[in-house]
């Protein structure tokens, strides 16, 4: 058997392309500990040493603290650990992009009115460019399921109802052999990959969303299932004919379309008659708590440009979708969040599609910190949400 090769800490730093101090910071911080030592106590390092510090070096570069960096190399065995950590971290990239973009975007128009030798109206600038960011992070938001996904996954780890909210929503369909249906704002497809066993075998099923990046995912996520077609849709102008669907589905859409009314016209349109529009959202209790843990740390911080049940919520989503229907019935799903560890919560909030992240970029270990010692004794989440059967 070969000996274990063991480095100086000046062929360890040199084969790293770091310095020897460099090293001795890591040792003294208590990231990288020598294997072995020379008599006269001189370190000495190993091919295991280098792969660890070559781990640190790149969680440095992806702008990982030196305090994170410790909690996942000492639990890199954890690998869904170092999975959220790097979504996480990517997420706050994305928004240094954005925030960049924003920045960009200001100075162009700023120029553009001095060279035009207009006044500049500094109030109105400041206003406009908080606009543009949250409509860039809105944007970004659904260019494919990582938010979504990051919020579906709360939801099913830490919710005190065990049904989960897409079998409960299932049963609610009451979906039948035969029947043609149509998901409008399908998202990650959640819907349907968890209620797969549930689903008869003759059923067409045409999935949609305003994004190209969402049906991308989606239609990797159910695979090859003849049931199944995809179509970037805009749900203000449904390319199908009058009454071809028994079944439409909006699931957390109807409050993101400019124009509410004519996306429920045009799901009326494409339904049968005595076909069936199941549309969900939320009531104005619904995670609050949320809400307010951020805006305790920054009371600066918007989880949303604007409250999305002002626009089409349980309170009243009635009295809207009674211009177009005359059976409506309104179903609540009771249910809580219980959690205790801050990861998926944090992440939860870098998916919402306000001005958190922009916010967070430079107190994230702060905020982190400030999370975990809110979900030590346990964090209690109010949901309220609930759906809306419509019969034409």
């Amino acid at each position: 058997m070969k000996d274990k090769k063991y480095y100086t800490s000046g062929e360890f730093a040199s084969k790293a392309h770091v310095s020897i101090r460099t090293i001795r910071f890591y040792d003294k911080k208590n990231l990288l500990h020598p294997s072995s030592y020379k008599e006269g106590g001189a370190r000495l390092y190993s091919d295991e040493d280098f792969a660890r510090l070559s781990q640190i070096l790149l969680l440095k570069y992806l702008g990982f603290s030196l305090d994170e960096i410790r909690e996942m190399t000492i639990a890199s065995a954890d690998s869904q650990l170092l999975l959220q950590n790097l979504n996480v971290q990517k997420r706050l990239v994305e928004e240094r992009i954005e925030q960049m973009q924003a920045m960009t975007d200001a100075i162009d128009r700023t120029t553009d009115a001095i060279e035009r030798q207009q006044q500049v109206d500094w109030s109105s600038m400041l206003n406009l460019i908080h606009l543009s960011v949250m409509e860039q992070s809105f944007k970004t938001q659904y260019q494919n399921d990582a938010n979504i996904t990051a919020r579906i996954r709360l939801h099913r780890d830490f919710s005190v109802n065990k049904t989960g909210w897409f079998p409960w929503m299932m049963d609610k369909c009451d979906i039948k052999d035969g029947m043609r249906i149509l998901e409008v704002g399908c998202g990650s497809g959640a819907f349907w990959t968890e209620n797969m066993d549930k689903l008869p075998d003759n059923i067409e099923v045409v999935l949609s969303d305003i994004s190209e990046g969402m049906i991308r995912d989606v239609r990797r996520s159910i695979g090859n299932d003849i049931r199944f077609s995809f179509r970037q849709i805009d749900c203000e102008s449904i390319p199908f004919n009058d009454e071809e669907f028994d079944l439409v589905i909006a699931n957390h859409v109807l409050f993101y379309c400019k124009n509410l009314k004519k996306s429920v016209s045009e799901c009326q349109r494409v339904l049968k008659k005595d076909g069936i529009f199941e549309c969900s959202t939320y009531g104005a209790r619904h995670m609050k708590e949320i809400t307010n843990l951020v805006q305790e740390f920054n009371p600066d911080i918007v989880l949303a440009a604007e409250e999305l049940y002002d626009k089409f919520g349980l309170e009243n989503g009635m009295a809207i979708l009674q211009d177009f229907f005359t059976e409506i019935n309104m179903v609540r799903f009771e249910d809580a969040i219980e959690i205790s560890v801050a990861e998926p919560l944090i992440s939860y909030i870098l998916s919402c599609h306000g001005n958190q992240n922009l916010k967070l970029l430079d107190r994230y270990k702060d905020f982190k910190e400030f999370v975990e010692k809110k979900t030590a004794d346990g964090f209690h989440i109010t949901k309220d949400a609930g759906i809306f059967l419509c019969k034409k």
